[in-house]
């Protein structure tokens, strides 16, 4: 927790010069025709002319509490744009994780336990497009399969969604996931092949070692020696990927979200770059960095449920 402190006020304190070195918010509200005094009087409101560790506290306090001011594009609270945007990200995140996890883990441990099969040579082969591919390539192949020849799935947009309070999701309704499909395909086949060929070559590896012998010489069921040690002996990295990727597919929607029109996080951030909305920016840093952390915790306490003999080391 010291340490997930410590990453976190540097990247409030990365976020902070944002607003130091990227242009200035006030002629950003006020524009290039703002007479002096105005400029002066906006300074004062904002307290911009305070010293720099005066701010730099004053933003950390509201950043701790969600505040991070107003979007000089759109002029309502960057707080309040994230919270309408959050639910896109992460229901597209969370739905490219599982696929990537309930497909790239049987797909790994079938190559490993039958190397010679036909299917895992072409399972490898398909791991190699997966991970040469960039994204928005295979975005724009899928939309052109799928939604312009074939016409089976909308190409943009999230979709009918239902509103929950301040939540928001289209997993409730057919149209949603019918637009869900695309974007989240495109942005678990990278995470699936490489969980495959991870898997794969953990369990390759396991298998090898002497207490899978071991377990053999005692007459133990194939099944109970693959599933009951091997695959759990080979989680520890995968999950350690997992939960990195899962950080990654969150942060890294944003090209997915561009190609696909998909009203998230990732899109609001594109549109606050080319517009210099610099609190939107820092926001989206101080955000993507928090979650980055958490997952890394949660991926530490994790690593005891799999394997008790980590608790021995502590």
């Amino acid at each position: 927790m010291f340490q997930a402190t410590l990453v976190m006020l540097v990247v409030a304190f990365i976020a902070f010069m944002l607003f130091q070195y990227v242009g200035d918010p006030v002629l950003f509200m006020l524009g290039q025709d703002a007479t002096p005094d105005k400029v002066r009087e906006l300074r004062q409101e904002l307290g911009l002319d305070r010293p720099f560790i005066v701010q730099f506290g004053h933003f950390v306090l509201n950043a701790a509490q969600g505040d991070f001011g107003i979007s000089l594009r759109q002029g309502a609270k960057v707080s309040t744009l994230i919270a309408e945007r959050l639910p896109a990200t992460l229901e597209l995140a969370v739905c490219a994780a599982v696929l990537a996890l309930c497909v790239g883990i049987p797909m790994g441990v079938f190559a490993a336990l039958r190397p010679r099969h036909i299917m895992t040579r072409v399972f490898m082969t398909l791991s190699l497009l997966g991970v040469s591919l960039p994204t928005f390539l295979i975005g724009i192949l899928l939309i052109l399969v799928f939604a312009v020849w074939l016409g089976w799935l909308p190409s943009f947009g999230r979709g009918q969604v239902v509103q929950w309070g301040t939540w928001s999701t289209g997993m409730l309704t057919r149209d949603g996931w019918l637009h869900l499909i695309l974007p989240a395909l495109t942005l678990a086949i990278f995470q699936l092949t490489l969980i495959m060929r991870l898997v794969r070559a953990e369990m390759l590896e396991v298998l090898r070692t002497d207490f899978i012998k071991f377990a053999r010489a005692r007459g133990l069921p194939e099944r109970t020696i693959y599933y009951g040690h091997a695959l759990r002996n080979t989680l520890v990295p995968v999950i350690t990927i997992t939960g990195l990727q899962l950080g990654s597919l969150i942060a890294f929607a944003i090209i997915t979200e561009t190609v696909f029109q998909w009203p998230g996080m990732g899109l609001l951030f594109i549109q606050a770059v080319s517009h210099a909305d610099i609190p939107v920016m820092a926001a989206y840093l101080c955000l993507i960095s928090l979650i980055f952390v958490t997952i890394n915790l949660v991926v530490d306490l994790l690593y005891l449920l799999v394997d008790p003999r980590l608790k021995e080391t502590r």
